[in-house]
């Protein structure tokens, strides 16, 4: 999300699931994994509660087909079945295909691919209260908040929502992120969750959209997105290129922040550039998806919830980053995996942008930094 105002933009961005997800009809890839069993099977447990407690007629499209809660359950169940008992890799594609139909994402128009970016669960020291050195908030959701079902107001609306405030008898668009944290228009309301010592790490927690926030007595505070003010997010790796400070080719999650420890005169702007503020709630686990259920790390994966249905099995092939002993990108490795549909993300938008959660660490971090890769998606329902 970052950087990725980088890439060329969508020649038309699809506007439903029948233009992006396409059925396979004769060629299914490898189903080869590069993880363990156990994280799939964790993966897979934590979504069966989101799928659980959904009412029995909900419905999910892919592409033109519809498909039950029950049938998604036993897909699921079915899957992982498959690949714990079935070591032989010919053997388990010739099962898949068998008992499997294959959806195929459509990707960007450009190249037919799917971008895959990634994120991570960042960890930052913070207070409980501030003090001269941690003194940058990071909110829960305003009770002045709203958000407006446009729907009920006309019909061509289906679907739509904005978030606003009210001030006396208009509505208006909610705070900017320049007004919240220049002009300290939530201070005094008692909305601080705790408080960090960099602006730079507020912004990336907003990115991220959770983490772990640690205070001085060694314990944690999980926190996750909660709401947005509503507003457009614009990307402060693009904003740093056009200005000339970093290069597209250069610009990772790490140079922008090498840059802006370099440069704290451009901070501000560079962070007000971006109108769009998250707020966070406390968690008793973590990190969730859009789904509620915690995401699990390389195997959760974020995509437009408007187009591809919410928790399904999901199949990439793509490529990851391998770490040096500087701990640096060394160089580039193909992988496939499966997957499942958790999350989703203000920059992942259309047929051809997937992020993939990579957990917490130095190499969940590196990883979601570097990867700007294309690859294959597949989504999987039993026949």
């Amino acid at each position: 999300m970052l950087i990725s105002g980088c890439y060329p933009a969508l020649k038309k961005e699809a506007a439903s699931p029948f233009e992006t997800i396409v059925r396979v009809r004769y060629f299914y890839p490898d189903f080869l994994d590069d993880m363990d069993i156990a994280s799939f099977e964790q993966a897979i447990t934590n979504n069966l509660r989101y799928l659980n407690r959904l009412p029995k007629e909900r419905t999910f499209r892919f592409g033109a087909d519809l498909y039950s809660r029950d049938h998604m359950i036993e897909s699921q169940d079915t899957l992982l079945g498959l690949i714990k008992n079935i070591k032989d890799p010919d053997k388990l594609r010739s099962e898949i295909k068998k008992n499997f139909y294959l959806y195929r994402a459509k990707g960007r128009v450009t190249s037919k691919k799917v971008l895959f970016t990634g994120y991570f669960e960042p960890i930052y020291d913070a207070r409980r209260a501030p003090d001269d050195e941690y003194k940058y908030p990071v909110y829960r959701m305003p009770d002045d908040l709203i958000k407006i079902d446009l729907s009920l107001f006309r019909e061509k609306y289906k679907g739509e929502t904005i978030i606003a405030r009210i001030q006396g008898k208009e509505v208006l668009p909610y705070y900017s992120r320049m007004e919240i944290e220049d002009k300290n228009r939530l201070r005094e309301r008692n909305l601080e969750i705790a408080w960090l010592k960099d602006p730079v790490d507020v912004a990336f927690l907003h990115i991220q959209g959770s983490g772990r926030l640690r205070l001085d007595d060694g314990t944690f505070i999980p926190v996750g997105y909660e709401s947005s003010n509503g507003r457009g997010y614009r990307s402060i790796g693009k904003y740093l290129i056009d200005k000339g400070y970093l290069t597209r080719e250069e610009t990772t999650m790490q140079s922008i922040r090498r840059l802006l420890t370099e440069r704290p005169e451009i901070v501000n702007d560079t962070l007000n550039y971006n109108d769009s503020y998250i707020f966070f709630r406390e968690l008793k686990e973590g990190p969730l998806g859009n789904i509620g259920v915690p995401l699990t790390p390389g195997r959760s994966i974020a995509l437009d919830s408007r187009l591809f249905p919410r928790g399904a099995l999901c199949f990439v092939k793509s490529e990851k980053p391998v770490e040096n002993s500087m701990g640096e990108v060394e160089s580039w490795q193909k992988f496939s995996r499966f997957m499942i549909n958790q999350d989703t993300g203000g920059a992942i938008t259309g047929a051809g942008r997937a992020d993939i959660f990579w957990g917490s660490g130095a190499y969940a971090e590196l990883a979601a930094g570097h990867m700007k890769h294309e690859g294959e998606l597949y989504i999987l329902i039993k026949r």
